[in-house]
Formats: structure tokens, C-alpha cells, sequence
């Protein structure tokens, strides 16, 4: 019998959605383990903007279908593994999983796309005591914790990498300027990594704490478009003889502002739609100014593994660190009440859950 048989009869407090701003704090079984699975006892779970949008929506279609225990940033320790787990790991090891893994076999996987991969397996349940991370997780997507990284910085594992392969896909370097649009915790992160990077960042956001946390964390110029007539005019000025930014990076998710990533970067230069828009949305561009100025639209999604690991480097470096992002923690129990503040855009970035 095992440790858990033992001392909790099998069960765990866990965060089940079961529809639109339906989210119940309940005891349910801990999830069997097949062979190749690990058990992962869960030390912090971090909230985020897409776990905000799922409790709004009540799923995901590709991630998530109620009812079912939600959250996806997680660190914590290995708590049981599966009989056929190798790779070194061991109980009571300090890990931190990703949220999904790739086939490798498929025809995006074979074209260097894992991101895009016709079987990307996800993986939720991050707000629970415990969570069952999947074989293929395990093998692709699992990693030992350095000793110096703290489960609050590892858990930022999985959005870091979707932001570093969001700069890796723009192809920007030392010395240009970008604009990033929108200074929630992923808008921040990106403004972060630009800048340790020697970028010049122009941050765009709605208010004085969004304006202060871009320039604590790296941001050349800072633009409060609640306050401002003409951002795009506004960004402009802030450019080598007003010609626009080399990059621009969209992290709202918002029709307009996808049309004022356009109106602010140069000819020949970048812009990355990295928030994604309602299903159902339309944006409308100049045809001439993309065909006449050269620019590139990239709309990166998501990550693979080579990020999750540089994630992870880059964390250890003390590049970035939980302590710049993380506003509040909460016990499982008052998640309920944490998206409710969330909904209400009352200014928290991450809020770290402690099962």
C-alpha cells in the first residue's frame, strides 16, 4: 500500500470547473497513475490570463472540458511514479512539468513545429493537491528543479517559454526598438526579456501600476493609452525620425490593438499577434502597407520543448524571477474569489495558489 493509501484514503482537495464562473473547491479521487505517469505533489500553482478566459468560457476546446480540475502553471515534488518511469526520475525529486508535449511523429513535429503538432497532449489540474502528469509529459516536458530556483520561480516555467519563443520567432537584436502592447503579466515578461536582451522597449497599458511595473522591469518609454489622444502617433515620435518600431508585439488580444500593431512598426519590420482575439472577431489591414512596407505578421502560439528547458536556464540566471510578477497567495480554497477579483481587472498580476 502506499503512502497516499495511507495517510489520505485516496482522495485530494481539488478546483473543478464545471461551466462559466462555475468553479467548486471539492474533495475528489487522486488520479491513478498508468506505467510511464508521474504523481506530482503540488507546492504553488500560479494563476494566469488563460486560465482566466477558461473560467469566463467554462472550457477550453483544446484544453479543457468541464467538469474538470483546472490550471496548468505548477511547480512541486514528486510524490509517486509509475513503474515504467526512467529518466532518473525519483520520489521527492523538485520538478516542474509543462502543460503539454508534442507527438514527435507527425507532420508538423517533422517540420521542427512541435507548437503546432496534430496530437499536442495538454495537461490541467494544477489547482489540486495533487496532479497526474502523462507519460509523454514525463519523457518530453518534465524537469528537475535546480536547488536554488524556488517552486514560485519554476512555476513560471510555462508562459517564459511561450514568451521566449515569441522573441525567437521575431528575430530582434540588440540596439532595435519594440513596442509591446498591453503590460499584463505576459506583456511584462516580454518587456523583461527584451530589454535584459538590449532592446529598447516602448510599453502601451491602461494604467499607472501597469506603467510602473514596465519600467521597473526594463521599459525605455512608457505610454498610458488611457491618457493618451493617439498612441500610434505617440510611438512614432518615440522613434528614429518617427519611421516605427523594428518589432511590435500584440499582447491583448483585441482587434484594435492588432490594427495599431501594424500602424506602429517600420517598413520591413516584425509584428508578433501574440494575443489571441474572441473566436468570431474581425480585424481589417491596409493591403498597401503590408505589401509596400514588407512587414512581417508572425502570430506565435504556444511553445515547444527546447523553450520549456531555455525557460527554465533563464529562470536560474535569475533573469526572471517570480518576485517581479507574483502580487498575492491564497490557499486553494479562496481561488473562487481570486478569479472574481480577476474578472473585475482589479490590477493583481499572479496570485500563487498553495494547496
Amino acid at each position: 500500500m502506499s503512502t497516499l493509501d495511507l495517510t489520505r484514503n485516496g482522495h485530494m482537495t481539488a478546483a473543478v470547473l464545471y461551466g462559466p464562473e462555475d468553479l467548486k473547491v471539492e474533495t475528489i479521487d487522486i488520479p491513478p497513475l498508468a506505467s510511464d505517469d508521474v504523481l506530482i505533489k503540488v507546492e504553488v500553482a500560479l494563476t494566469c490570463g488563460t486560465d482566466l478566459k477558461v473560467w469566463k468560457r467554462g472550457y477550453h476546446a483544446r484544453m479543457i472540458r468541464p467538469p474538470s480540475v483546472f490550471g496548468h502553471e505548477l511547480a512541486g515534488v514528486i510524490e509517486e511514479k509509475g513503474s515504467g518511469v526512467n529518466g532518473g526520475f525519483r520520489k521527492g525529486m523538485r520538478v516542474v512539468p509543462a502543460n503539454s508535449a508534442p507527438c514527435g511523429v507527425c507532420f508538423y513535429c517533422r517540420k521542427g513545429q512541435q507548437n503546432l503538432c496534430e496530437d499536442l497532449l495538454f495537461n490541467n489540474g494544477a489547482y489540486a493537491e495533487y496532479i497526474r502528469v502523462p507519460g509523454r509529459i514525463v519523457e518530453k516536458n518534465l524537469l528537475e528543479i535546480p536547488d536554488k530556483v524556488s517552486f514560485r520561480d519554476a512555476a513560471m516555467v510555462e508562459p517564459l517559454a511561450c514568451v521566449l519563443r515569441g522573441v525567437h520567432e521575431m528575430n530582434v537584436h540588440a540596439g532595435d526598438t519594440a513596442v509591446v502592447i498591453g503590460c499584463g503579466p505576459i506583456g511584462l515578461k516580454f518587456i523583461r526579456v527584451l530589454s535584459a536582451r538590449g532592446i529598447h522597449v516602448i510599453a502601451l497599458g491602461k494604467r499607472k501600476s501597469q506603467m510602473i511595473a514596465a519600467e521597473r522591469l526594463g521599459a525605455s518609454a512608457t505610454i498610458d493609452v488611457g491618457r493618451t489622444e493617439d498612441p500610434i502617433r505617440r510611438v512614432l515620435q518615440l522613434t528614429e525620425r518617427g519611421l516605427g518600431a523594428d518589432a511590435v508585439i500584440e499582447a491583448v488580444g483585441a482587434p484594435a490593438t492588432w490594427q495599431w500593431a501594424v500602424q506602429m512598426v517600420r517598413k520591413g519590420g516584425t509584428v508578433n499577434l501574440f494575443g489571441g482575439c474572441p473566436p468570431g472577431s474581425e480585424v481589417k489591414f491596409d493591403p498597401s502597407a503590408l505589401h509596400y512596407s514588407e512587414i512581417t505578421i508572425k502570430s506565435t502560439f504556444h511553445h515547444a520543448p527546447q523553450f520549456i528547458r531555455e525557460a527554465l536556464d533563464t529562470i536560474a540566471r535569475g533573469e526572471v524571477t517570480a518576485g517581479n510578477f507574483v502580487t498575492g497567495e491564497v490557499a486553494l480554497d479562496d481561488l473562487p474569489r481570486v478569479f472574481e477579483r480577476m474578472k473585475n481587472r482589479n490590477g493583481e498580476l499572479k496570485t500563487a495558489v498553495i494547496p
